[in-house]
């Protein structure tokens, strides 16, 4: 008897990245540039919040879509920063982190065989995702220096077997923040050639130059576009893995039928709490992303220090480098040897790109270092990184 289906679709993913070098960060006590989490909490009263809701009787399943006071403040939110009008009840669902409304987009809206255009290099959960839905992954190339869209091969890669494109902006793991004419090409085509389109914007708060744009604001493509985006990232409590989904009631709808069989609820005592961290000043916004463009700069400085080609980002909390120039050109073999070499533990970006000689050929050198951690650390890691020069 063979393989199961499943496992099948899955060859070659493996144990995900950040498993791996998070348990080597543990092994050899480095400093943990790797996985994108925060090393200090979000707001002392929200976190008190759902201390309260726990103490309140939160602690049973909650209703299928969320909270109705949390689907009003994510429609709020949506209002308030992008303008955009959403139903609670019929046109927001919450999810188990934006990894579960990915996965439940991508399994209740692609078929077996259907074709989902990402960008490339991409957050790892797209490929398994596609995967496990029957999809086929089409990756569009984005290259350094500039990582920016290239819409002739966007364009090239769409055939009658494409059914959804995979839109990350702010992207994780360049830093690439799309730009209004990129975006209106991308809602162009989607239009024109009738496809959905599921967006990943869970660094929406997390952009220093440009802005971010939200794609279904785009002539067209409210209808045709599922709106993904979380509270992780943005309160710094990627813990609580509370996401969202933002779209027309008909996709909403889908998106819940696959929802339901996956977590059906989660999160109960941390949804109130999210409600409230969603209608925070707009100064908690502004210092939000002020803080992390600092941090951006400290740890940039000190990469460029060590020697590496630093590409700075316009947005998420990754500083994408090129390992060349210090004389290693694969970055996974670099990145297993960083501990011993100067206790730091970065990504590479290798394995967010298909394994296709182009594909290789532009991730191979390319390292991601996280700086969402304290300044201290950060300052820290620069000291031991400049050993390596």
């Amino acid at each position: 008897m063979g393989r199961p289906l499943l496992n099948r679709r899955l060859d070659g993913l493996g144990t995900t990245i950040f498993a791996e070098m998070s348990a080597l960060a543990a092994a050899t006590g480095s400093i943990n540039l790797g996985q994108g989490f925060p090393d200090t909490d979000g707001p002392d009263a929200v976190r008190e919040l759902a201390v309260e809701a726990l103490r309140g009787g939160y602690n049973q399943y909650a209703p299928g879509p969320g909270y109705p006071d949390l689907r009003q403040a994510i429609a709020e939110h949506r209002q308030r920063f992008h303008g955009q009008t959403f139903d609670p009840d019929t046109e927001v669902l919450v999810t188990t982190g934006a990894t579960e409304a990915i996965a439940a987009a991508l399994l209740a809206l692609v078929e077996p065989g259907d074709e989902v255009v990402a960008l490339e290099p991409f957050y790892d959960s797209y490929a398994a995702c596609i995967a496990m839905a029957g999809g086929v992954r089409v990756g569009i190339p984005l290259r350094p220096p500039a990582f920016g869209l290239d819409v002739d091969a966007l364009r090239a890669a769409i055939t009658p077997r494409t059914r959804v494109l995979m839109i990350n902006t702010p992207h994780n793991p360049t830093g690439a923040v799309l730009t209004r004419a990129e975006l209106t090409a991308v809602a162009e085509l989607a239009v024109a050639h009738d496809l959905l389109v599921i967006t990943d914007e869970v660094y929406e708060h997390l952009v220093f130059e440009g802005e971010h744009i939200p794609l279904a604001t785009l002539p067209g493509m409210r209808e045709r576009t599922v709106t993904i985006s979380s509270a992780g990232k943005t309160f710094s409590f990627t813990g609580w893995k509370i996401g969202w989904v933002c779209a027309s009631p008909e996709l909403v709808a889908a998106v819940r039928t696959t929802k339901q069989f996956l977590t059906y609820v989660s999160g109960g005592p941390f949804q109130p709490a999210v409600a409230a961290a969603l209608r925070l000043p707009d100064a908690y916004f502004a210092e939000f992303t002020a803080d992390m463009r600092t941090k951006r700069d400290i740890l940039a400085a000190g990469l460029e220090a060590a020697g590496l080609t630093v590409y700075r980002p316009r947005g998420t909390y990754f500083v994408t480098t090129d390992i060349t120039p210090l004389g290693f050109d694969d970055g996974l073999d670099f990145c297993r040897r960083l501990p011993e070499l100067c206790g730091v533990v970065a990504v590479p970006e290798k394995v967010f790109f298909d394994d296709t000689e182009e594909s290789q050929k532009i991730g191979r050198p390319l390292v991601r270092f996280a700086f969402c951690k304290r300044e201290s650390v950060l300052t820290e890691a620069a000291e031991r990184l400049a050993t390596l020069r």
